[in-house]
């Protein structure tokens, strides 16, 4: 194999040229100091929290919209639902019992052909109101649909629900509304049921229901005859 002969160079020749100098260039340190950088870190850090507290906010009112009634400050039927259901489980969990009230008002329907529908929206209103007034704070209250409301009762075994569920009944009856003049009055049939193990919150839901109707026919039957 051949190798390339090495050429050795004479130190002469090894001497810099003093007409080339290097292109050295400093760069100016333009960079903020520790202390500023830290404090619009910190400052964006706190800017990105307020903006995440805004946001979470604004979710929660979101949730809230879509968990009231379209027209009324309680829970609308799905919401209604889904706290049943959380309840049973409750109850399952703590064995602890645990009662819904089924309301349907009597003579809505007049109240709306009579005066108008805006008469119908403030009996609405009023009987909402006495609902929310009415019950504990661990209950709960929702509109089913119509002129059907719905009152979960926290730890009620069914003694105890049904002689709630007539207060509230005589407390709807006893406060009729004046709207533009003319009297506004309405009463309520009530069906109440114990929630049983195992039982759904649509299938204690539909007993109720039927306990409301049956109580209603009940009190159609024991009028006197005009």
């Amino acid at each position: 194999m051949k190798i390339a002969p090495v050429t050795r160079k004479s130190p002469e020749q090894f001497e810099p040229d003093s007409t080339q100098r290097p292109n050295l260039t400093i760069a100016a340190d333009n960079d903020p100091k520790p202390d500023d950088r830290f404090n619009r870190l910190l400052s964006e850090i706190r800017r990105l929290h307020a903006e995440s507290e805004r946001l979470r906010g604004r979710i929660q009112e979101l949730e809230d919209l879509a968990d009231t009634d379209a027209f009324l400050p309680i829970f609308n039927r799905r919401a209604f639902e889904r706290e049943l259901e959380r309840e049973i489980a409750l109850a399952d969990r703590h064995r602890t019992p645990l009662s819904v009230v089924f309301i349907d008002l009597n003579g809505f329907k007049q109240i709306n052909d009579r005066f108008s529908h805006a008469a119908g929206d403030a009996v609405l209103m009023n009987v909402a109101d006495i609902l929310r007034h009415s019950v504990r704070d661990t209950d709960v209250v929702g509109r089913l649909g119509g002129d059907e409301f719905g009152v979960i009762l926290h730890r009620s075994a069914y003694d105890d629900a049904a002689a709630k569920a007539e207060r509230l009944a005589h407390a709807i009856a006893g406060q009729p509304i004046v709207f533009e003049g003319n009297h506004c009055e309405v009463g309520a049939a009530a069906g109440v049921c114990a929630w049983r193990k195992g039982e759904s919150a649509p299938e204690i839901l539909a007993r109720a229901d039927a306990a409301m109707y049956a109580n209603k026919a009940e009190s159609k039957r024991a009028e006197p005859a005009a």
